[in-house]
């Protein structure tokens, strides 16, 4: 009886406008014709009354077995790259459907829930809707459920019914082109002769190492055996492997803005670009951002950019602590290759840390943000400061870039790429606003169009 009641209740909630209209003005008939006596005005609030209750009668009764399959091309885009998503519906039923009115939710980033009218489909019959969305904040978003409306014929009833599954799309940072970067240093790894190889001269040039137990048999060689009057091996060649290590500065103080056109999501396209840039030249890459062991990424593997795009397409601003534990994991660690650092606002601390990196041997480039420009009203530190703090880290070995608002993430590679390449630590400042900016279109997020 309850479950009757509540069916009830949840049909007459779905009556519209119309409906409800229609419902007054037959009570409203009812009662003129019970108080004037008219028997006309009877059988006109009969026929009000009946018309909405039966158009509800007649949606509740109709069961619909609606079959969806939603596919998203392609899974995984970057910021500003539209997407399109197939919805395929099929009618399981034997019965007719009517007009549905569909809609399918998506949050607010992907852009206004698209909404779109479905034809009467017959039973077993399948049709198919395809829309476009175009994201504006990187991050990982729920598509659906889609809920589809049916309403009657008249127009008295509404009723809305929603799938229970829905699916997710994965938005990365902007990627931006970058130029080569052939440094020095940049080759890492470990086994028993990293650094040996085999000399073209010949055969007795080759690495050996005293017998251990264990040993295969197949590796014993023999003129080094005989030579050296005990048994000898061949060492485990290991190749060389490139790598490169990319820190983000990931405090929430540390950076200024909001949004899209803030200096954080600069900051994480950057290091997504240079992610994917040493990525794609088949380096071993292995992502920073605060205290967590990072994994280095198979360098042949299709799927190691994919891997750090992701991470990368999640990420959030952390506490004060999350740099120094990241500058940590690369005392413990080792830099293992090249690092690129992207930095926000730091103090002398930070930079003498980053120093004793180079000082070991561990540093390379430094992308720094002139934070105060992204947030023109926010207090400017002394510039004597911040050439101190450049000093610092470039005593440390590092070639500091620094970047503003107005100048694209190719152009700071750019910048810092000649530094590196030419073996010194140099400050490139950032490009002053003007007309003239080199690829600078003038949109409001900082990310202008490329030059060729």
């Amino acid at each position: 009886m309850t479950s009757a009641l509540s069916r009830a209740r949840a049909a007459l909630s779905g009556l519209t406008t119309r409906g409800r209209s229609f419902l007054s003005a037959g009570v409203a008939s009812g009662i003129c014709a019970v108080v004037l006596g008219r028997q006309d005005l009877l059988r006109i609030a009969v026929l009000l009354l009946v018309l909405p209750l039966a158009c509800v009668y007649m949606l509740t009764r109709a069961h619909y077995r609606i079959g969806l399959t939603r596919t998203t091309t392609p899974p995984r885009v970057s910021v500003g790259s539209p997407m399109r998503v197939r919805l395929e519906l099929q009618n399981l039923a034997s019965l007719r459907t009517r007009v549905l009115l569909a809609e399918d939710r998506v949050p607010p980033a992907l852009g206004a829930p698209p909404r779109f009218v479905l034809d009467r489909m017959p039973g077993g019959q399948r049709a198919a809707v395809t829309y476009s969305l175009t994201a504006s904040m990187r991050g990982k978003y729920p598509i659906g459920p889609l809920r589809l409306r049916v309403t009657d014929p008249f127009g008295m009833c509404e009723l809305t019914r929603s799938f229970t599954g829905n699916d997710h799309v994965v938005v990365v940072p902007r990627l931006h082109p970058l130029v080569p970067l052939t440094a020095g240093g940049t080759w890492g790894g470990s086994g028993d002769s990293l650094a040996r190889a085999a000399a073209v001269s010949g055969e007795d040039d080759v690495a050996t190492r005293e017998y251990r137990e264990g040993d295969d048999l197949r590796r014993v060689h023999w003129a080094s055996t005989a030579k050296r009057g005990e048994l000898m091996v061949r060492r485990e060649e290991q190749p060389r492997q490139m790598r490169a290590t990319v820190l983000l500065d990931t405090r929430a103080r540390a950076h200024r803005g909001e949004g899209p056109s803030s200096s954080f999501e600069w900051a994480v396209s950057a290091a997504a670009s240079i992610a994917v840039h040493f990525a794609e030249e088949k380096h071993g890459i292995r992502l920073v951002m605060d205290g967590s062991p990072a994994v280095w990424s198979n360098p042949h593997s299709g799927e190691a950019s994919g891997e750090l795009l992701e991470r990368l397409a999640v990420v959030q601003t952390g506490d004060d602590d999350v740099l120094d534990e990241a500058i940590g994991v690369l005392h413990r660690a080792g830099a293992g290759g090249l690092v690129i650092a992207v930095l926000g606002d730091i103090d002398e601390s930070t930079a003498l840390r980053l120093g004793e990196l180079g000082l070991a041997g561990r540093a390379g480039i430094a992308v720094l943000l002139d934070t105060p420009e992204w947030s023109p009203n926010a207090a400017r530190g002394s510039v004597a400061g911040r050439q101190r703090l450049v000093a610092l880290m470039r005593e440390g070995g590092w070639a500091v870039v620094e970047a503003g608002p107005r100048q694209t993430i190719s152009d700071v590679w750019s910048g810092a790429a000649g530094p590196a390449l030419d073996g010194g630590a140099q400050v490139v400042p950032p490009a002053t606003a003007s007309a003239s900016t080199n690829g600078h279109n003038g949109s409001p997020d900082g990310f202008g169009r490329f030059a060729s």
